[in-house]
């Protein structure tokens, strides 16, 4: 039961649905009870600190219990929380709880996403690790299709049948519920143990030793206070020494400054009426639409991207791989100007936008892995991770909406190729480590 097929797949699974609810159902659930773009993008936007600030706690939870015990307790909870988050929805208070849960299970994901990444590495030889990404890869994407695609279709179907959108959203999100809280019953009796011989090991030497004493407990809790501080100061001081720090900076924190400020503000688009500038998209259209066709062009860009850099290397696909992510975004601008009512069109323009954020967003990462080479490469990796989000996603992300507000729509598609002049900048100024020139 213990095999890698068994509880991959799954795992990974149970890391992307409650991202995409949070980060992506939301917004669709916002537009559709009637908030602004300005209010649903910063209120949204807010959302995405856990992810930015995880690197913080991580050390923590590292030293606190094993991570399959962390996958479970944070599965069961987020499972309780969308339930009730769906008993909330129909309320006049809906806003309020929404928010305030939507923060609970953005904790409660960032933290199960600490544990899995090293649950998988834990769990698995080097060899396996090796053998088995590609799997993980495509069933994270697979819950996103699921979640932005499948599960907003379900609302608009339940809508089309003349229920109420808050009731529509309710039964959305007890169905994501049941989904997690399944999980957590599989993983229970799917997850090896694999820290559990480590552990026993330990608690055998002790009773052996005869050590358990309240000292002993309170001096290896300060001995793990000052681990986790002992190790985030390594981390820091490891990152802020590395070479041409001010340029891998800006390029981390701006190169995805264009497809931050769409993120948000395309959903909205879509679904907005014509008189708002939008395309009037509905749910089970803009479900396939985006949900399911966009993300599938993601994955297969990012699938050639990494192929052209493996089979050319960064640095002669650097440029290439840049003009992909940034010029497909003029395809906003067109749909934006003729609003066009074709299915056909509308997915083909998407299409080919995720297609090229899927290209450009593969050098970007592996820029991210060449800088964090070296001494303690996954800790400064979760530092370019952490940065990358909050400077490509969150803080662009918060702004767009109040953006598109004042300009329109058109105007604001217009205004981010403008901005695609950052990318150009920042990736003429960075420098590639040198296992990459």
């Amino acid at each position: 039961m213990n095999k890698p097929l068994s509880w991959i797949p799954t795992l990974y699974l149970g890391e992307s649905l409650p991202f995409a609810a949070v980060m992506l159902m939301s917004l669709v659930l916002y537009q559709e009870m009637g908030l602004t773009d300005t209010q649903i993008t910063l209120y949204t936007g807010w959302l995405g600190l856990p992810w930015v600030i995880k690197p913080l706690w991580s050390p923590i939870v590292d030293g606190i219990k094993t991570k399959r015990w962390w996958i479970l307790a944070m599965q069961l909870l987020i499972g309780a929380s969308l339930a009730l988050l769906a008993f909330t929805l129909p309320t006049a208070f809906w806003l309020q709880c929404s928010l305030a849960l939507f923060m609970l299970i953005a904790f409660s994901s960032a933290t199960h996403d600490i544990c899995a990444d090293g649950f998988y590495i834990l769990g698995l030889t080097n060899k396996d690790q090796e053998l088995y990404v590609g799997l993980r890869n495509t069933f994270y994407r697979i819950g996103m299709v699921l979640g932005q695609g499948g599960l907003v279709m379900l609302a608009g179907l339940l809508q089309k049948s003349e229920m109420s959108i808050p009731l529509s959203w309710s039964i959305t999100f007890l169905a994501v519920a049941g989904l997690m809280l399944m999980l957590a019953a599989y993983h229970w009796k799917a997850l090896p143990n694999p820290e559990g011989k480590v552990k026993s090991e330990k608690l055998k030497t002790k009773s052996d030793s005869n050590l358990a004493s309240d000292s002993s407990s309170e001096s290896s809790s300060s001995s793990l206070h000052s681990s986790v501080i002992e190790d985030f100061k390594a981390t820091f001081r490891v990152f802020f020494t590395k070479p041409h720090l001010i340029t891998a900076l800006l390029f981390i924190l701006l190169f995805r400054l264009p497809e931050g400020l769409l993120t948000k503000i395309v959903p909205l688009f879509l679904k907005r009426t014509i008189a708002e500038g939008g395309l009037a998209l509905t749910d089970v259209q803009y479900g396939f639409v985006y949900g399911t066709l966009g993300v599938i062009g993601l994955l297969g860009g990012g699938i050639v991207g990494g192929w052209l850099v493996s089979k050319f290397g960064l640095k002669k696909m650097l440029w290439p791989l840049v003009l992909c992510i940034t010029l497909p975004d003029i395809v906003y601008v067109y749909l934006s100007l003729v609003q066009s009512q074709s299915l056909p069109l509308i997915a083909t323009c998407v299409f080919i936008e995720q297609v090229g954020y899927g290209l450009g967003f593969t050098a970007y990462t592996l820029y991210l892995v060449s800088f964090s080479h070296g001494e303690r490469s996954t800790s400064v990796f979760s530092f370019c991770t952490a940065f990358q989000y909050l400077g490509g996603v969150m803080l662009p992300g918060m702004v767009s909406g109040w953006m598109s507000d004042q300009m329109g729509y058109q105007q604001f598609f217009i205004a981010v190729m403008g901005f695609c002049l950052v990318t150009f900048a920042v990736t003429a100024l960075v420098r590639l480590p040198k296992e990459d020139n």
